[in-house]
């Protein structure tokens, strides 16, 4: 027999099952809600700030304000390196339905190149829609005209300025002041290890060369910001705070433009280098490479075909001879070696010496080397060989010295080394030594090998900033100091002078000894016999200085040099350096004009001219200005 189960026990059973089942829920719901509370309050009250901070992060924005650039002038006051309004056409995609008809539309008002277009369009891809691109740069002031005349027919289309560097000067300053282009990866990197990226944010452009490059940090400036907030598409809503920039310092040099100018028109586009010092402190007011270039067309972006042309020319107008450029010192080393001989009591004062018109290594079959006087100069004593240029005698002086001591006192005046000054284009050149040799060749150095180095040729090489700096060592009496390029730096108006490292002297040498030199140096000049007299014949003040003419490549035994029959790259290099006036030296003139032939007869009287524009005629225009 089968028993139901009762109606009234299934509904107890339910019930209570219900009840367990809602005890459970609610307090799966009360967890649920504590943890959400939990959550809410570490949120909104743990990590406020935190989150408070992101929020902002994505509302307001910091936007970089460039600063000005400094100026640069001459010690005159010359504007040598200025800012200049540029002027660009810019379009807002958002504002302008259709780009391609309003692009049309404009090339009916003034010329729009295919290159301009893509560049457009490339620049478009990476910009907001609401932020202006440019279309055409560099307008002139008559299509500003035109444009603003006719700006009511292009809606979204504006025109906008910025400053751009300008350099009035062109050529003339171009390996002296260098200039700013757009800043590149390189540059970026460099600015990043120096920890000075963020002050550029804002820039475009960046020194490359020269001036320009040596004090980018002072002619910068610090960038400004602005704090704007943003709507959640970027666009700026409103400007919360404003902080200036600061701009760059002005630079005054010491460089003459109307110097620099006038050197410029005398060489022309000789393959030339030139220095201009004032041996009591050794600023630089002049130093003219030539041929050079215009720097503008870097700052506005040089193209391809232009860019090839200066990088293909044969005469390297890229290259700045002053510092970069090295030959051969030729005979202007001989009145170092003077000294260095005098100290050494190699020779003395009363050392006197045949000249036949060659010298020979003694107990040797090799070869003689030779005088450039072919029939000698006959007996001479040290400071005639100076006023000679005798090469005989600086050959047996050579080899008494040895290349150890020769070298050892050639450094001491500056050869072979940096001079110092305010530029990083520079170009050691090469003092040679012992260990030099047989790191660079793999050779030991030889006897034969010290002679050349007794005038200057051989394994020798400077440049002309260093033959510059080693006049005026010598005209100081072994005082050495760094040629240089600034003179005062202005901030906010107030001038600060530049100071410079200063070297160790050339000491314990006799005064004798530097007279005895520079005596020869006189001579040179002035002397019956000295190799440049006929470019001082005229003089109206005494002056001294030694010229040099630097073999390019090496005669046979039996060999005759003739500049007629050889290739114009090929004649011997001109050197010249000098000082005048000879009892107050104010004014050092280093001269090197390649395949020009001899320097007494080409570098000589460049270098009278220079002193008589600077001594009597820029004091005659003085004068009469008073």
């Amino acid at each position: 027999m089968k028993y139901k189960r009762s109606p009234i026990r299934n509904h107890q059973a339910e019930s209570s099952l219900f009840s367990r089942r809602a005890v459970v829920a609610f307090g799966g719901i009360v967890t649920l809600v504590g943890v959400m509370l939990f959550n809410l309050y570490h949120l909104q009250v743990d990590d406020h700030v935190n989150y408070i901070t992101r929020s902002d992060d994505n509302r307001i924005k910091l936007v970089p304000i460039a600063p000005n650039r400094g100026l640069i002038y001459d010690h005159t006051g010359k504007l040598l390196a200025e800012n200049r309004p540029v002027f660009s056409l810019e379009i807002t995609p958002e504002k302008v339905k259709d780009i391609p008809y309003t692009i049309m539309r404009l090339k009916t008002l003034f010329p729009i190149s295919d290159h301009e277009i893509t560049s457009f369009e490339r620049e478009k891809k990476h910009n907001h829609r609401f932020n202006s691109t440019a279309l055409k740069n560099r307008l002139s002031e008559k299509e500003v005209a035109i444009f603003s005349a006719n700006k009511h027919r292009f809606p979204g289309v504006e025109i906008k300025s910025h400053l751009q560097r300008h350099y009035p000067y062109g050529d003339v300053l171009t390996h002296v002041m260098g200039y700013v282009a757009k800043i590149n990866d390189k540059d970026i990197t460099r600015l990043e290890l120096a920890e000075r990226i963020s002050n550029y944010k804002a820039t475009r452009n960046i020194g490359k060369l020269g001036i320009e490059r040596f004090y980018e940090s002072d002619l910068h400036g610090t960038a400004g910001y602005q704090k704007v907030e943003v709507n959640s598409s970027g666009r700026v809503i409103r400007t919360l705070k404003y902080v200036p920039p600061k701009p760059g310092k002005d630079l005054i040099l010491n460089l003459d433009v109307d110097l620099q100018i006038f050197i410029r028109s005398i060489l022309g586009d000789r393959r030339a280098a030139i220095v201009v010092l004032n041996p009591k402190n050794s600023a630089v007011l002049a130093m003219v490479s030539t041929p050079s270039y215009d720097p503008n067309l870097f700052v506005h972006g040089i193209s391809g075909s232009e860019y090839r042309a200066l990088l293909n020319d044969r005469n390297r107008p890229l290259v700045n001879r002053a510092t970069l450029g090295i030959y051969p010192p030729a005979s202007i080393v001989k009145p170092f070696i003077a000294v260095a001989a005098l100290e050494e009591k190699v020779v003395t004062t009363k050392t006197t010496r045949d000249d036949p018109g060659f010298w020979r290594l003694p107990n040797s079959n090799a070869r003689p080397f030779r005088d450039w006087l072919i029939w000698g100069h006959g007996r001479v004593n040290l400071i005639q060989s100076i006023e000679e240029s005798v090469d005989t005698f600086f050959y047996q002086i050579a080899y008494d010295m040895g290349i150890d001591r020769l070298s050892s006192w050639m450094s001491r005046f500056g050869f072979g080394d940096y001079t110092g000054i305010d530029i990083h284009e520079e170009n050691k050149a090469n003092m040679p030594t012992r260990e030099w040799k047989m790191t660079r060749y793999h050779k030991p150095w030889y006897q034969g090998d010290t002679i050349p180095v007794g005038i200057g040729q051989g394994y020798w090489t400077a440049t002309p900033i260093q033959l510059a700096k080693v006049t005026a060592v010598l005209v100081n009496k072994g005082q050495v100091n760094p040629p240089h390029l600034l003179w005062i730096t202005l901030d906010e108006g107030i001038q600060e002078l530049a100071t410079f490292p200063s070297y160790t002297p050339i000491e314990n040498v006799r005064d004798k000894y530097w007279m005895t030199a520079l005596e020869g140096m006189k001579r040179v000049n002035h002397g019956k016999r000295g190799t440049s007299r006929r470019a001082f014949t005229t003089s109206s003040y005494l002056t001294g200085g030694k010229s040099g003419t630097a073999q390019v490549f090496s005669l046979g035994e039996n060999e005759e040099y003739n500049a007629d029959e050889i290739s114009e790259h090929l004649r011997d290099h001109a050197l010249y350096t000098g000082f005048a006036p000879y009892e107050n030296p104010q004014i050092i003139v280093s001269i090197v004009l390649e395949n020009a032939g001899g320097g007494s007869s080409q570098g000589a009287p460049i270098a009278r001219l220079i002193f008589d524009h600077l001594l009597i005629d820029k004091n005659s225009n003085e004068e009469q200005l008073q």
